[in-house]
């Protein structure tokens, strides 16, 4: 038996940090939605006890550095599973880009072997493992639309955004979210995002409202560390999209956009800067 599933991408409407934490974590609260660009994976099981991972793309590690095997490795053992697996990620979703690609394969690898060994745990459960790998797993292990708070790992789930285009663009750049938020300096935001007016944009379906709401405080940082970043942002103001945003710590940014007849002129636009450019929806 063969198991497929999707691994979405996601992006924050809004990302804030309260505070630092005494446990060396960052307070946060953040809005955070899944996009239709996505990762394919495919599981089928082996005869022998090992975990064997392989890609279409060579620039991804296969081994134990892998969120995909480490959460193979996580419910074999917690599980007493005695099965191998070999695990195929088909990638399309930009790695270190802020998008969650890694920890969106590992919530759908988590996913992807309850089912094939028939272990039947509980989404609450299988979210509960996903924290132990990474802040955004347990989000990405159900999906939707939610609020997250805590380390990011407290989940309130909320309606869909009102529906309409969604443009990304990764510069050839990679982010290292450890040192963004290493430089950041939760004490001295002066700017945090309205998270209240947000939530009512959405349940408004306001997209006006959406637009203006949206804020990440991590951008201060990645924009002063990385000034492509910040080329880029500007270029999708100056394209004409209608709400734009950093996703995570960067360094996709991403545009929102109601109507269709603007996304292709945005798309070639963006493609002058950069080649990893997507037109996709947003997936409610």
């Amino acid at each position: 038996m063969k198991i497929y599933e999707k691994a979405p991408a996601k992006i924050n409407l809004s990302l804030d940090v309260l505070r630092k934490r005494s446990d060396g974590y960052h307070e946060v609260e953040m809005v955070m939605t899944m996009v239709d660009l996505a990762d394919r994976l495919s599981m089928e099981e082996l005869p022998r006890d090992t975990i064997i991972i392989s890609s279409q793309v060579g620039y991804i590690p296969l081994d134990e550095k892998n969120l995909a095997f480490q959460a193979a490795k996580l419910i074999k053992e917690r599980y007493e599973v005695k099965k191998g697996v070999y695990i195929h990620l088909d990638k399309h979703i930009p790695v270190a880009a802020g998008l969650a690609g890694g920890s969106s394969d590992a919530a759908a690898t988590l996913r992807g072997l309850n089912k094939l060994w028939k272990l039947n745990i509980p989404l609450e459960e299988l979210q509960a493992l996903g924290a132990e790998l990474g802040s955004d797993v347990p989000f990405c292990v159900k999906g939707g639309t939610a609020v997250a708070r805590g380390r990011g790992t407290e989940l309130e789930p909320i309606g869909a955004p009102p529906q309409c285009w969604v443009i990304l663009a990764k510069p050839p750049i990679n982010v290292s979210t450890a040192d963004v938020y290493g430089k950041l300096r939760a004490n001295e935001i002066k700017n945090h995002p309205p998270t209240s007016q947000l939530l009512q944009a959405i349940r408004e379906h306001d997209f006006a409202m959406l637009c203006r709401s949206m804020g990440n405080v991590l951008e201060d940082v990645t924009l002063e560390l990385y000034p492509e970043v910040r080329q880029l942002k500007d270029a999708f103001i100056r394209l004409g999209a209608d709400g734009v945003l950093m996703s995570g710590s960067g360094p996709t940014v991403f545009g929102l956009v109601l109507k269709e007849s603007k996304v292709t002129r945005i798309y070639n636009g963006l493609r002058g800067f950069c080649k990893e450019v997507y037109a996709v929806r947003l997936l409610t």
